[in-house]
């Protein structure tokens, strides 16, 4: 019905910095909501590097090798790529793929579709990487209780599917709420993974040596084709980054910025060289390098610490998905749904119901499935790095055309990336035939169904644009022809501003009357995450009380129609908020061979459709003050 059609960008402010006495608070959230993915990554990268599907032998060189891969992928990939580089590509503040998609300048069509049609694939891959990450962490740290006795072996995944239950029931008190209460825990965790670490070095310093790469370059002199498989398993230490970039627009740069350079980085490669330590003392600990960190008596309570941050890890990439739903549904790539702002203060702070009780489904089944961290490292990794390829191309495309790098400079950094991330991705092809098929199935899945709803939903419109009565015809004739006008206001929602609404014609039709004052109103979306209350609104009188009017939000942003409409009443239309009756039209969608989709995507679209949150609540109209007229259209 009112389809979020975008229009050309409108500038939004940027956020505000957050003032110093706030920034502190405002950081231990942070670490408690983006950190918790990459935070727990040594519970197993080091491990799969050595006892993993494609593992090399732990001799000293090795380990020094891997270490230094690992050390040299956090800062590349991390530090430089996005918390210096990518997260400087926000849209007015919102930061993850979509963002991203939205700033690509204007240039040809196909090109730009191109662009397009790859941020969408990316953020497809992500739901994915949002079902595998809270099955890998949780499996990952329940684990532990093996280490400590077998007895635990056949307790570990029910515990782990009760865990991930909780997760995602808490996800309704808002990320606000859950970043306050993880904050402090994962503040411990990185205190406690570091002090872990420095005991082992102190042990054997020599590790300290990895931070020299000419380590990793022998690593790959000496295994080969082997060695390059090893990247697979280093990529799990840097998973988090695409997380960390959706993840801006709850919190801002700078908080990200500040916990990641303060504690994550230096706790995370303390812990790496304490794990690098532990396994030149003893290559035997490569069944679980982490857990066998601690001495006996702090077993148990480090691994009730790990699945605390296990579960805070589950975090940012469900925080991260219900983010990408917001913007999709505003871009018009996926169907409207219940979206809660579970924050007065913080605007990114959201929850989508229906996003959170799918994730939980797909996550239980995959660790049912599954049903061990190992398995799943197999299958953890092709989505992100796919995701993070294609964050390049669009960089690209960003710096050199809205930025104005220099072409040489932004090939540069380009290919640095490029480089880094399609030899993650290389080594990441060979887990396919291990579980590495699960993410890209969901995400060409996904894929799918948010293209054919974008293509479906242009089509509906093309078929009503078609046969619209042009607006100048309707209005001339109701002056040739004066209808009946009754007392009151009729509000007709339209994704057509220039032709007369279905639900206007068939209600003069059919009611014979018009009221007194009629307002056509559209709803549009920019590729701007927020637009200010003073440029929401516009309005051009018809003639005889008849307005057009179109409301415009960013992609980031709550629709709430009879609150904007308050504006049209400060601009010189009398509407009386006590006699208002919004017309929708509910259209119908027919099934055809007429040229548009193919016959099972439009049968998809219907489906789609159906399951879409009612406009009277996407819009936050009142349910009674509203009528809907039927519409039938063939596509």
């Amino acid at each position: 019905m009112a389809d979020a059609a975008a229009s050309a960008p409108i500038t939004a402010p940027p956020q505000p910095r957050p003032s110093t006495r706030a920034l502190l608070p405002l950081t231990l959230t942070t670490i408690g909501v983006v950190y918790g993915d990459i935070g727990t990554s040594p519970l197993y990268t080091i491990r799969e590097c050595f006892f993993g599907t494609h593992s090399v032998t732990p001799t000293p060189e090795n380990v020094l090798g891997v270490l230094s891969l690992v050390i040299y992928a956090l800062i590349i990939v991390i530090s430089i790529k996005y918390i210096a580089i990518v997260m400087r590509a926000d849209n007015s503040g919102e930061g993850g793929i979509l963002a991203l998609t939205a700033l690509l300048p204007a240039r040809g069509r196909d090109g730009r579709n191109v662009l397009i049609a790859l941020g969408i694939f990316g953020a497809a891959l992500l739901y994915g990487d949002g079902m595998i990450t809270p099955a890998i962490t949780v499996l990952g740290a329940v684990e532990g209780l093996k280490v400590a006795t077998p007895l635990f072996d056949s307790y570990v995944v029910p515990i782990a599917v009760v865990i991930l239950i909780g997760i995602f029931a808490i996800q309704q008190h808002g990320t606000h709420l859950v970043g306050r209460l993880f904050g402090p825990v994962m503040v411990l965790w990185f205190v406690a993974i570091a002090a872990l670490g420095l005991t082992w070095i102190a042990r054997k310093p020599i590790v300290l040596s990895a931070i020299n790469p000419v380590h990793a370059v022998v690593f790959f002199e000496t295994n080969g084709m082997h060695g390059f498989a090893v990247l697979g398993a280093v990529f799990l230490a840097v998973t988090g980054g695409e997380a960390l970039y959706a993840d801006m627009g709850h919190f801002g740069k700078r908080p990200i910025r500040l916990a990641w350079f303060t504690l994550v980085l230096p706790a995370l490669l303390i812990n790496y060289f304490g794990q690098g330590a532990l396994l030149l003392i003893d290559s035997s600990a490569v069944k679980q390098p982490f857990f066998l960190l601690a001495p006996s008596w702090a077993l148990f309570p480090l691994v009730g610490l790990a699945t605390a941050a296990a579960i805070i890890a589950s975090q940012a990439l469900i925080s991260g998905a219900f983010s990408l739903t917001h913007q999709a549904v505003q871009l018009g790539y996926s169907p409207r749904m219940d979206i809660d702002h579970t924050s007065s203060h913080h605007m990114g702070q959201i929850y989508v119901p229906q996003v959170n009780w799918a994730l939980m489904v797909g996550t239980i089944a995959i660790v049912l499935g599954f049903r061990s961290s190992s398995a799943l490292a197999a299958a953890y990794g092709i989505a992100v790095t796919l995701t993070m390829v294609i964050t390049a191309l669009l960089l690209h495309v960003i710096a050199t055309e809205r930025w104005k790098w220099p072409l040489g400079v932004a090939l540069l950094v380009t290919g640095l990336f490029l480089s880094i991330d399609l030899a993650f991705l290389g080594a990441n092809l060979l887990k396919v035939a291990h579980g590495g098929w699960l993410p890209l199935v969901i995400g060409t899945v996904l894929f799918t169904m948010m293209t054919t709803w974008k293509t479906g939903r242009r089509l509906v419109a093309e078929r009503l644009a078609a046969r619209a009565l042009p607006l100048e015809q309707f209005v001339a004739a109701t002056v040739a022809h004066e209808p009946i006008r009754v007392p009151g206001t009729a509000v007709f929602m339209t994704a057509q501003p220039r032709g007369t609404p279905p639900a206007l014609v068939h209600n003069l039709r059919h009611n014979k009357v018009l009221h007194r004052r009629v307002i056509i109103l559209s709803v549009r979306t920019t590729h701007t995450p927020h637009v200010p209350p003073d440029e929401r609104l516009s309005v051009a009188p018809l003639g005889r009380d008849l307005f057009n009017v179109v409301l415009i939000y960013g992609f980031m942003d709550e629709p709430n129609v009879p609150e904007a409409l308050a504006l049209a009443r400060e601009r010189g239309v009398a509407i009386d908020f006590e006699d208002v009756t919004y017309f929708l039209g509910r259209e119908t969608v027919i099934v055809t061979k007429n040229p548009g989709m193919a016959a099972w995507r439009e049968k998809l679209f219907v489906l789609m459709a159906r399951n879409a949150i009612r406009a009277t609540a996407f819009f936050k109209l009142p349910p009674d003050s509203v009528v809907e007229l039927g519409v039938q259209i063939e596509i």
